[in-house]
């Protein structure tokens, strides 16, 4: 099996990319991920909303999702197809201002939060990290059988993360996983 039958999520790190930004997220579009996560959370609110508008567009022009992270007004503004917010983010929002987001995710580190995540509207909700990565250094992985048990407890999408790649993808999906996110496969393309 290859990752191109799975659906794939891009999770943004500009400081993993291979030269000019922009050009990597033109490749990774290229490649057809089901959505891109523009995450770059170190960046500014202003330096954020001007990539944003760059990336989004080059997202729209091949028709790949964008979802924004942590950034709801933005998306809401900027008419971003998604957004994708940690749990306690998400939680801190009324009700009524979920709602009003474009395809909602969240973040999840346990069956609890999954649950919790669901009662709040999430369309889809990200687990992980499923095997050790370079991204959690000395964290261990929450591992295949959690990610098994997550998938069980709730009926929206989840799609799993953390040290995915071309070849453990399938173990994800097996798991019960409707799709994976990848970081440094796209960031590296």
């Amino acid at each position: 099996m290859t990752i191109s039958m799975y659906r794939k999520i891009c999770v943004t790190n500009r400081h993993l990319a291979q030269g000019d930004f922009l050009r990597q997220i033109e490749r990774v579009t290229a490649a057809k991920p089901t959505a891109l996560i523009l995450r770059e959370k170190d960046l500014t609110q202003e330096a954020y909303e001007e990539l944003a508008v760059q990336v989004l567009a080059i997202c729209r022009e091949a028709d790949v999702a964008c979802y924004f992270h942590s950034q709801p007004q933005l998306a809401v503004k900027l008419n971003a197809q998604g957004i994708h917010l940690p749990l306690k983010m998400a939680a801190s929002m009324s009700c009524e201002d979920r709602m009003r987001l474009p395809c909602l995710g969240i973040s999840v580190h346990s069956k609890k939060e999954a649950v919790e995540a669901q009662k709040m509207g999430a369309a889809y909700i990200i687990y992980g990290h499923i095997f050790a990565t370079d991204c959690k250094k000395g964290v261990p992985p929450r591992g295949l059988a959690m990610l098994r048990s997550i998938c069980g407890s709730v009926s929206v999408p989840v799609y799993a993360i953390g040290g995915i790649n071309e070849e453990n993808a399938w173990q994800c999906i097996v798991a019960g996983a409707y799709g994976v996110c990848m970081m440094s496969k796209y960031m590296e393309l």
